[in-house]
């Protein structure tokens, strides 16, 4: 059954399930809903802790002597599962399973695991175990809740910041929620426990945000031209590939302007419901699909189009088949895909050639 990471505290309270699947790419929150997982469990009197890591060479009958032997230390046990690719293989959904239909007393297991594919929660041992105990997924944060994280956790630990400072700070470590965990304890050593100003912030917090192409590619096309440049800037700045970028913003492109000539109507304007339909059958996930039919929607093929026989030009500059700076024209790209007309980006594009 699934739980939301914001109930695992409340739900904790009670009795624990016999098992808690536990995943997500969000390192920090995964690791601290599953020390609170263990936490709740020593204080219920689950003392003994087995930990258990699956590689390729992992035994998993391993985990089916954990099952049928005899606690020696403590009548309760917690068994973790460290399963990073959520893949077990033949022989882990065999001992998954197993587990599922014959779960072992006074035992809990905790299965730990990076962001799981969409193809494995039909399986049947992850249906099986879902069924017996809780399914936590934990999601990356969007810049609301963001905001509304990093303000918490700050007076959570005793700070006292204004409104201004919140903000500055998850602008500064967007992404990194390690390194916003970081900072904030950096913040309570320099200052102590009370108010907080932006100023405070600003002298203190280095600029770790974690930009990356894929957010790069969805920041643009939410429009955000600000934005797209800032995390454009940021990726050449850290040495980013060129051609890393323009694979990921050509795939995109494809990807749309696929989806644009089969959601349009005999008169060549867009249809919600056939975009709807187009996005099912092209896989798009749940959370990009208000961002993708938005796009779709505001955009014929045409449009796309264009933007992909722009994209070819720049691996031709890359290769060294035409003349051109290969960041100014992905700029421009990206710039463009954010909605600014090309006179504008142009500008944009020289303003910034001239200041470096």
């Amino acid at each position: 059954m699934k739980l939301d990471a914001a109930q695992l505290d409340s739900h904790l309270q009670g009795d624990l399930s016999p098992v808690y699947i536990l995943s997500g790419d969000e390192i920090l929150l995964v690791q601290e809903a599953a020390d609170a997982i263990r936490q709740a469990a020593q204080q219920k009197g689950f003392t003994e802790r087995v930990v258990m890591h699956v590689d390729r060479s992992f035994d998993w009958n391993a985990l089916y002597d954990a099952a049928s032997a005899m606690s020696l230390f403590a009548e309760q046990r917690l068994i973790e599962l460290r399963l990073p690719t959520g893949k077990p293989g033949d022989a882990g959904r065999k001992a998954l399973q197993a587990w599922a239909d014959q779960p072992p007393q006074d035992t809990v297991l905790l299965i730990i695991t990076g962001k799981l594919e969409a193809s494995i929660a039909k399986t049947k041992w992850h249906k099986a175990m879902d069924k017996l105990g809780k399914n936590i997924v934990i999601w990356p944060l969007d810049a609301n809740r963001l905001t509304s994280w990093v303000g918490g956790r700050m007076r959570d630990k005793g700070l006292q910041p204004d409104t201004a400072a919140v903000e500055l700070l998850a602008q500064r470590i967007e992404g990194n929620l390690l390194a916003a965990a970081q900072e904030i304890e950096k913040l309570v050593l320099l200052h102590g426990s009370g108010p907080i100003s932006i100023d405070d912030i600003d002298d203190a917090v280095a600029d770790n945000a974690r930009f990356d192409i894929y957010k790069l590619v969805d920041t643009a096309l939410s429009g955000d031209v600000a934005y797209t440049q800032r995390m454009f800037n940021r990726l050449r700045d850290e040495g980013a590939e060129p051609v890393l970028m323009l694979w990921v913003l050509s795939r995109e492109l494809r990807s749309l302007a696929k989806m644009a000539r089969e959601s349009v109507t005999s008169g060549g304007r867009p249809d919600a419901s056939k975009v709807d339909q187009v996005m099912t059958s092209y896989r798009v996930w749940q959370k990009r699909k208000p961002l993708i039919k938005k796009a779709l929607m505001m955009y014929g093929p045409r449009r796309w189009q264009g933007l992909l026989i722009a994209a070819a030009r720049i691996d031709r500059v890359i290769k060294g088949q035409s003349t051109g700076n290969v960041w100014d024209e992905l700029l421009q790209l990206c710039l463009s895909l954010a909605g600014l007309k090309a006179a504008t980006v142009l500008q944009r594009s020289t303003a910034q050639s001239l200041s470096r």
